[in-house]
């Protein structure tokens, strides 16, 4: 019976690191994530599950005969918000599957 004891206290651990991932996941998901494009022309913000909040665009570089050099800031600064939620989001879940190998997982 030596054994229920260890799996006894393994599952205890697993709840508990469960609880700590949900909170991480809360707090990663309360977040904001600014980036911009064009020297600060074009703001993209967005929250930590990845949606787009807010978009400010500053209306100099709205010009009707350039609208490819706007939709290219406008993805630009939307690609870096995007990576900025993934690499924090990496960072803070990564701790709970360090030594894990567990593809796919964050």
């Amino acid at each position: 019976m030596k054994g229920m004891g260890n799996m006894n206290n393994m599952m205890k651990q697993m709840q508990k690191m469960q609880k700590k991932m949900m909170k991480a996941q809360d707090e990663l998901h309360e977040m904001t994530f600014e980036a911009t494009a064009g020297g600060g022309m074009v703001k993209i913000i967005a929250n930590g599950k990845k949606e787009i909040t807010d978009i400010e665009i500053n209306e100099e570089v709205v010009d009707p005969d350039d609208v490819e050099m706007l939709q290219d800031l406008i993805i630009a600064a939307t690609n870096d918000v995007l990576k900025q939620v993934d690499d924090t989001t990496n960072e803070k879940m990564g701790q709970f599957t360090k030594g894990m190998n567990m593809p796919g997982m964050f």
